[in-house]
């Protein structure tokens, strides 16, 4: 029996939109860990998705009463499809660790680079998170990691709000900096999540040896951070009608596509200096997976890049996620100005992220800590809403408005 889930369109959009991206976060996290406890998480949303995506088709063709709504709803339509086929994505990636497919010690080594990392808590009966509220608990400050979702049995919780009770056997869902996965672990009651040693396994073989696995490795992360922030940008387009974020998606989609052709051309270099040759078969699973995700992206910017008219619900829903994407502007003699992204350690002070940095018109991609901010340059922010406010005051601006 399904349980209860919101009827209103960009209600279940908005859903829809959060629980893909917390399916990817997990399956990379499943990878990290080597965790088949996380893939089964994944496959346990895929099953709600495709619920949500059959709800979500019916409604939008029964909403069709004209040709012009049709047009309209076909728009719709497409992004739906999209957030199902990443979230197909993400259970291919957390297939990987279910089916064994072999994860080289190289890929774990270098997986933990992200910004923050998503994980999973069981709750202990009379640990110390155990019939307490969100609210008395104040995880965010206390440990790092703010919470994003609560299952109980089949029962999903994707906006956890400060009164809502946490008890034995659920089953919480955090993000936030890696140091923080141990201490929300211990509040659970639940034991210490053994992080790999990406060493292990790689016997005596010389460095040598290794360089064009390195080499696919290396750009299996890029294609992986790439492919996150072409969802990005596709959402901001869609929520700005920026035709000039749609274009670098199809940058960023047309790049990935020759990125995979790269790993491949190493995987198979590779292949022939490795014993254990079917363990590379993970890179390209992880290689396709990632580029399907970039795929989805350019198709979904298709409506702002033919100039065909947004339907309003769908930007409604894409603002009202609970991962938001935000444009703001550096102004002059701000708090911001001059300054480096790491020292100004937005993610820790608000919870937000730089997805991306345009200035003079030209687009920088997950921009590093030594990254210097000037006057002028507009900044594509994600993460949590209530890490709007701040943001903004650092950057001198009032918080834009979607058109």
């Amino acid at each position: 029996m399904r349980d209860a889930r919101p009827r209103n369109l960009k209600e279940m959009l908005s859903e829809a939109k959060n629980t893909s991206e917390l399916m990817v976060d997990l399956a990379y996290a499943a990878l990290f860990y080597n965790s088949e406890d996380f893939s089964e998480e994944v496959m346990r949303l895929e099953r709600r998705l495709n619920d949500l995506v059959f709800d979500m088709r019916s409604l939008a063709i029964f909403a069709a009463r004209s040709h012009a709504d049709a047009e309209q709803m076909a728009g719709i339509l497409q992004v739906v499809q999209d957030i199902e086929k990443i979230g197909n994505a993400a259970n291919d990636i957390a297939k990987i660790v279910v089916k064994k497919l072999g994860i080289p010690p190289e890929l774990l080594q270098d997986l933990p680079a992200a910004e923050e990392i998503t994980s999973r808590v069981h709750i202990a009966p009379e640990s110390t998170l155990d019939g307490r509220s969100l609210g008395e608990l104040d995880l965010p400050v206390e440990t790092g990691m703010r919470p994003i979702a609560i299952r109980s049995g089949d029962v999903w919780n994707f906006d956890p709000e400060p009164e809502d009770v946490l008890r034995e056997g659920d089953v919480l869902f955090l993000q936030g900096p890696p140091e923080g996965v141990a201490e929300i672990r211990e509040f659970a009651g639940a034991t210490p999540l053994a992080r790999p040693n990406p060493h292990a396994g790689n016997g005596s073989a010389p460095t040598d040896d290794l360089s064009e696995l390195e080499r696919a490795v290396d750009l299996l992360i890029e294609m992986k951070n790439l492919s996150e922030v072409a969802v990005g940008l596709a959402y901001s387009a869609l929520l700005y009608y920026d035709a000039g974020l749609a274009r670098e998606v199809v940058a960023i989609e047309d790049e990935m596509d020759e990125m995979r052709y790269r790993i491949e051309r190493w995987v198979l270099l590779a292949a022939r200096r490795i014993e254990d040759a079917p363990r590379l078969r993970g890179i390209l699973h992880l290689a396709t997976a990632s580029e399907t995700i970039a795929d989805c992206a350019q198709e979904m910017v298709w409506i702002v890049e033919k100039g065909e008219e947004v339907h309003p619900v769908l930007s409604a829903a894409v603002g009202e996620s609970d991962e938001i994407v935000l444009k703001l502007t550096v102004s002059p003699g701000s708090p911001a100005d001059g300054r480096t992204l790491g020292s100004l350690r937005i993610e820790t002070e608000t919870g937000m992220y730089a997805l991306a940095v345009n200035r003079a018109g030209r687009w920088t991609y997950r921009p590093r800590d030594t990254y210097a901010l000037r006057g002028g340059d507009s900044l594509l922010v994600t993460g949590a809403p209530e890490g709007l406010e701040p943001l903004a005051d650092l950057f001198g601006q009032k918080l834009e408005e979607p058109q």
